[in-house]
């Protein structure tokens, strides 16, 4: 079966080519694969959630005489089917895993200039890939259409809403319409979170893998001294496929617990949509988005060629926009040429290092402004603007300089001694 398999498809060349590639095995390149592995879980829990789920507003009469909106109840169903309420946590779960190790194993393209010539396009992908599962999540967001899926996707409508010129276009063509309100948007938003944008994903993944085959792995700095001049890890089939399978099994046992005992998003908690707007947060990787909106002044808007710029298109659009531009041109302004089979040190280029560090303190002072109303309500200082303003921005001014300074120090030092 083999040869004749073989005579056909050339399974031997595709053996050499593919399966003995090397691949390392320091822990952080198992976060790409932990990202892998979460959307497999989320493809597979969405099939089942997707033939359970009823996307309309249609009102619906429960057994206890409750008209609710059909999605709402369709969660409901869902609930009361057996482990239909775990499958569902693991579903909402696993989306917070792909995001975290997505970024996580971005953090470490960033901080070991992985992102260099020639790997300029594969990072690009990676980008695309962290962005697009972001997207996926906030399409996400509003399928229980209870109180609080309703009011957390109202505030990204209004962000894409008021983008200048385009902004009614980009909400009409993503939510169907005004949200909530318009019948078409949850068959929109369902239609975009269940096809289009897994396919999407999906395609980028392929590429993804694709480019890293034909590329391969950067190597770990220790690599150099082990095996200096070539490639050291284990081959994909059989040593690496099978660490794999075992790690898959432990995210799905590990994932499977945790979906147990922190059942997701109870929908009869918030009840279905009322005028009333409850109190509620975007989930942690929205959540510095929601901070910036918080503390943006409602003053700080202007007309610009007829079209209004105001708070949300700033928090919600520009100042993202903005880091999202800086992380696309990055592999083409730092263009030093380096040993880029292997892994740089963070030690070793302290001005890039100290900026990823001051912007992830600009992410976590963002996040706290998320929590203004609840400092205001305890009398807290941290609920005044001009307070949370100095921690967006100027912690991470000082993150950058304390870094950049002790890096400078110490990592002077050992220069010295390696001359010495």
């Amino acid at each position: 079966m083999y040869k004749w398999l073989d005579e056909r498809l050339d399974l031997t060349s595709l053996y050499q080519k593919v399966l003995r590639k090397a691949f390392p095995v320091h822990h952080s390149f198992f976060l790409g694969e932990i990202t892998l592995f979460a959307f497999v879980v989320l493809v597979l829990t969405g099939v089942f959630l997707t033939l359970n789920y009823e996307p309309s507003i249609r009102e619906v009469r429960l057994p206890d005489g409750r008209t609710v909106p059909a999605a709402y109840a369709s969660i409901l169903y869902i609930d009361s089917l057996p482990f239909g309420a775990v499958i569902r946590s693991l579903h909402h779960w696993s989306a917070h895993v792909m995001i975290a190790a997505a970024f996580l194993h971005m953090l470490r393209i960033l901080l070991t200039g992985a992102y260099k010539k020639p790997r300029e396009l594969n990072y690009l992908v990676g980008l695309a890939l962290l962005g697009l599962a972001v997207v996926t999540a906030f399409t996400g967001y509003a399928l229980p259409y209870d109180n609080y899926a309703v009011t957390a996707t109202r505030i990204g409508y209004g962000i894409a809403a008021s983008i200048p010129w385009v902004g009614g276009t980009i909400a009409e063509v993503m939510f169907g319409g005004e949200f909530p309100g318009s019948e078409r948007s949850i068959p929109r938003l369902f239609s975009l979170h269940v096809l289009w944008l897994p396919l999407l994903l999906m395609a980028l993944i392929g590429l993804h893998l694709a480019i890293m085959i034909k590329q391969k792995h950067t190597q770990p700095r220790y690599a150099e001294r082990v095996a200096p001049g070539k490639i050291l890890g284990v081959p994909m089939y059989p040593q690496q496929m099978v660490i794999m399978g075992i790690l898959f099994a432990l995210y799905v046992g590990i994932m499977t617990m945790i979906a147990g005992a922190f059942l997701a998003h109870p929908v009869e908690a918030f009840g279905p949509p009322t005028p009333n707007t409850p109190a509620v947060k975007p989930d942690w990787y929205f959540l510095w988005l929601y901070g910036l909106l918080q503390i943006i002044p409602a003053s700080w808007q202007f007309r610009l060629f007829g079209a209004t710029v105001g708070p949300e298109f700033i928090g919600g659009v520009l100042i993202p926009g903005i880091l999202g531009i800086v992380a696309l041109l990055l592999p083409f302004v730092d263009t030093r040429k380096d040993k880029m089979r292997y892994m740089e040190l963070p030690s070793e280029h302290p001005v890039r290092t100290s900026a990823i560090l001051a912007l992830l303190v600009f992410f976590l002072m963002s996040t706290l402004a998320g929590y203004k109303i609840d400092f205001q309500q305890q009398g807290s200082l941290l609920g005044n603007n001009a307070v949370l303003w100095t921690l967006v921005l100027g912690g991470p001014l000082l993150t950058f300089f304390l870094a950049y300074t002790l890096m400078r120090i110490f990592y002077g030092k050992k220069e010295e001694e390696k001359a010495l």
